[in-house]
């Protein structure tokens, strides 16, 4: 996060000086995302230090879900930026400017896009390694951006061949379309995070595959629920066993069931079981969250 922090002050400089240097507004819509993603690498570098802090007596359950303010905070600064970039560009395509310097600000642009490949992919790999969404989710968007200076870029190249002076504008109209439709993405994301939405259809059938398999031990199961929180997975469920064991049988069981469950994942997972004897019909009973308006 360090380094994509440094990353997005050298290509803020190099889009920038891209900008004054030939006049262009599509040069100047690529910088003023650069400037939404160094806000966003800063405050995502707080929230990954707030996530990473233990559970303790007021947030027993962690502070993984730090990571979706951030996610929320960039997708509002995006869609700043892209009224910005809106804003700027309408009365260019009402008054065209002839652009200068070209050369010299496709130059920078580059170099600029360069500095973001290159941490981009850095970022994503790091991000994997080390299990953080944020950081390989903060390497995906430099990556985005990449692509957004590749359509200014061959933009601006379109602009000084053919002359076309309005292409300048729409080309910047089109980069902030673009970028909402990122900002939009990322506050979606985070709203489902903080709506505690469940894991993914994939890892539940990987669940529900593993529990259908106990049936051969007389252990079956209900009530399976899920919820992701940053980094974390939690996972809850019943466990129907034979009345007969004892207390220190299902106990085992239950201890073994849930470590295999964990280990299926590479992120930090909390999982929780419930025994209950199989012959009582009050176990049968599929509860929710809510234990009164299920039973």
């Amino acid at each position: 996060m360090y380094l994509s922090i440094a990353a997005a002050v050298v290509t803020i400089l190099l889009k920038f000086t891209a900008y004054k240097v030939t006049g262009s507004i599509g040069f100047f819509s690529d910088a003023l995302e650069s400037i939404v993603n160094l806000l966003a690498a800063v405050f995502g570098l707080i929230m990954l230090h707030v996530s990473e802090k233990p559970a303790d007596e007021g947030h027993e359950f962690g502070h993984s879900k730090a990571e979706y303010f951030s996610s929320a905070i960039e997708g509002s600064l995006i869609l700043l930026a892209a009224f910005s970039i809106i804003w700027s560009a309408v009365p260019r395509l009402i008054h065209p400017i002839a652009l200068e310097n070209i050369n010299i600000g496709l130059l920078f642009s580059v170099g600029a896009s360069l500095v973001n490949l290159a941490v981009g992919q850095m970022l994503i790999r790091n991000g994997k390694k080390s299990k953080s969404l944020l950081v390989e989710a903060d390497g995906k968007h430099l990556m985005t951006d990449v692509w957004t200076s590749a359509g200014v870029i061959a933009g601006i190249l379109l602009v000084k061949f053919t002359g076309i002076l309005i292409l300048d504008p729409i080309i910047a109209i089109l980069v902030a379309l673009n970028i909402v439709y990122t900002g939009y993405r990322l506050i979606s994301r985070s709203t489902n995070g903080l709506m505690d939405a469940s894991i993914s259809e994939t890892e539940i059938d990987q669940v529900k595959k593993y529990l259908d398999s106990l049936k051969e031990k007389d252990i079956t199961y209900h009530s399976l629920m899920t919820r992701q929180a940053g980094q974390r997975k939690f996972i809850s469920f019943h466990l129907l066993v034979p009345g007969a064991w004892t207390v220190q049988q299902g106990h085992e069981n239950a201890d073994i069931i849930e470590e295999t469950i964990e280990d299926m994942f590479d992120e930090p997972v909390t999982v929780t079981s419930h025994i209950e004897p199989v012959e009582d019909p009050a176990s049968l009973k599929d509860i929710g969250i809510d234990r009164k308006k299920n039973s």
